[in-house]
C-alpha cells in the first residue's frame, strides 16, 4: 500500500522539520510549503491525501489557503496556530477544516490527530457508499456528491455544514443535542465551543431556508437542541 501524502504548509522551518520527522516516522510520505502561495502552486500539480497547515502564512493566509482548497476537494486539514481565541477556531473549522491544534504542540498528538481524523473520514467514506441520496419538497441532498439543491438551485454548503444537515436530514424528527451534533460531526473535539453549533445551524437556515428568521426545516427545540422537519 502507498503511503498517504501528508502537505505541511507552515513558514516557521524548525517546526516544519519536526513535524515531517514524526509524520514520516510514523509511514507517511510528506511534502513542506512554506507560504501559502507555494502550497497553492503544489496542490494544482498534485493534490496530496492530508493538510497540515498553519493559521499565519505569508503570501496567503492559512484561513484563505483553506477555503481555496475547499472549493476544489474535501482533502482533510488540521489546522496548526499560535492563536487562542474562540474566533479564529470557528473560523477556521467554519472553512472546513477537519481539526485544530494550538502551539506550542506535542509531535506525537499531532500525528495521533492526524491518524484519527483519517480513522473518522475513512468510516463516513465507507457509509456514504451505502447511502442514498435524500429528497424533500423542494430540498434534496446527494452524500456521494455532496451536492445540495434547493428548488432546483445547488447551494454551497462547507464541509461540516454539509455533514450536519445530511446527519439531522438522515433522522427527521429526531432531536440531536448539541453534544450530540458536536460528538458526530467533530468527532467530540474537546476545545470545539458549543456555540460552534448554534452558528453552524444559522449558516444553513440562511442557505435553505425560505425565511431563516422562520425556520420550517431546521428546528430549535428549546432546552435542547435542533431537529430536521421533513
Amino acid at each position: 500500500m502507498n503511503a498517504k501524502n501528508i502537505l505541511v504548509v507552515e513558514d516557521e522551518a524548525s517546526i516544519a522539520e519536526v513535524v515531517s520527522l514524526y509524520l514520516k516516522r510514523a509511514g507517511f510520505a510528506v511534502q513542506i510549503a512554506s507560504d501559502g502561495k507555494q502550497a497553492m502552486g503544489m496542490i494544482e500539480r498534485q493534490m496530496p491525501d492530508f493538510v497540515v497547515l498553519d493559521l499565519m502564512l505569508p503570501e496567503v493566509d492559512g484561513l484563505s489557503l483553506t477555503r481555496w482548497l475547499r472549493d476544489r476537494s474535501n482533502v482533510p486539514i488540521i489546522m496548526l496556530t499560535a492563536r487562542r481565541e474562540e474566533i479564529d477556531r470557528i473560523a477556521g473549522l467554519e472553512m472546513g477544516a477537519d481539526d485544530y491544534v494550538v502551539k506550542p504542540f506535542s509531535p506525537q498528538e499531532l500525528v495521533s490527530r492526524v491518524r484519527a481524523v483519517m480513522r473518522r473520514l475513512g468510516r463516513e467514506q465507507d457509509a456514504a457508499e451505502n447511502e442514498r441520496p435524500l429528497s424533500f419538497d423542494g430540498l434534496s441532498i446527494d452524500p456521494k456528491s455532496r451536492v445540495v439543491t434547493v428548488k432546483g438551485s445547488p447551494v454551497e454548503l462547507t464541509v461540516k455544514e454539509f455533514d450536519m444537515l445530511y446527519l439531522l436530514a438522515r433522522h427527521p424528527k429526531q432531536v440531536f443535542t448539541r453534544e450530540q451534533l458536536l460528538e458526530r460531526i467533530w468527532g467530540g473535539a474537546l476545545y470545539i465551543d458549543p456555540s460552534t453549533v448554534t452558528v453552524h445551524v444559522r449558516r444553513l437556515r440562511e442557505k435553505i431556508e425560505e425565511d431563516a428568521s422562520k425556520p420550517a426545516r431546521l428546528l430549535t427545540v428549546w432546552g435542547v437542541g435542533y431537529k430536521f422537519e421533513p
